[in-house]
Formats: C-alpha cells, structure tokens, sequence
C-alpha cells in the first residue's frame, strides 16, 4: 500500500504579508511611542520650570522615529540634574522631568501597543 500525502500552504503567514505586518507594526509603536513621551516630556516641562524661555522646549525633537533628545543643548545636563555644576557645586539639584517622562510613558506603553496592535492583527 502507498500512501500520498501533499499541503499547499497560502495565506498571511506563509506568503511574508504576516512578517511584513508585524514589522510594520513595531516600526508605528516605536515612532508613537516617542511622539508620546515627547508629549510627556513637554508636559513635565511645563509642570517643574520655574522661568522657561521655551527654548530647551524647542530643541527637544524625536530623531530617526524612535528617540527623543534635547538636540544637545548645552544646558540640558544642568536641568536634568546630571550636569558637572549641579550640588555638590551649586544648590540646584536639577528638574524630574525626563524620570517622570521615562516612568509615565513606561505605564503608558502596554495600552498604546494594545490598541495599536488591533489595527495590525487583521493583517496577519
């Protein structure tokens, strides 16, 4: 007795659309990921300056679609806290804004790659 058996596999997962979903999503979490903590980060500024010029504001831009930075600005260091004049040198301890900005998007994440994650599925 001889026995035959034959698949065709088609569909999503075989033919790369499923790979190319998937991709596609983590590459719109990350970019909306940062455009969040940016969103964030503005907040927090706005919640511990005490005279904002706006310019450190300005300068802090999401770069290659997932990162944010503060473009290098000389200061930002001194803000944040982690500068070579903060205490011991001087009394100023710096700002909270890019920890609370790290801890709030850190809570925030898991909804928003959720509800991301409902617009991709179908294409799976």
């Amino acid at each position: 007795m001889l026995l035959d058996v034959s698949t065709h596999a088609r569909g999503p997962l075989f033919d790369g659309r499923a790979r190319a979903a998937a991709n596609a999503y983590v590459d719109r979490l990350e970019r909306d990921l940062a455009e969040e903590g940016l969103n964030i980060l503005r907040d927090e500024m706005h919640r511990v300056f005490r005279n904002p010029t706006g310019y450190y504001e300005s300068r802090c831009t999401v770069v290659d679609g997932n990162k944010i930075w503060d473009s290098r600005v000389v200061y930002g260091p001194w803000l944040a806290g982690i500068g070579s004049r903060n205490f011991p040198v001087t009394k100023f301890r710096g700002y909270d804004h890019w920890i609370v900005t790290r801890d709030k998007l850190n809570a925030r994440k898991r909804g928003i790659g959720e509800r991301l994650l409902r617009r991709y599925v179908g294409r799976m």
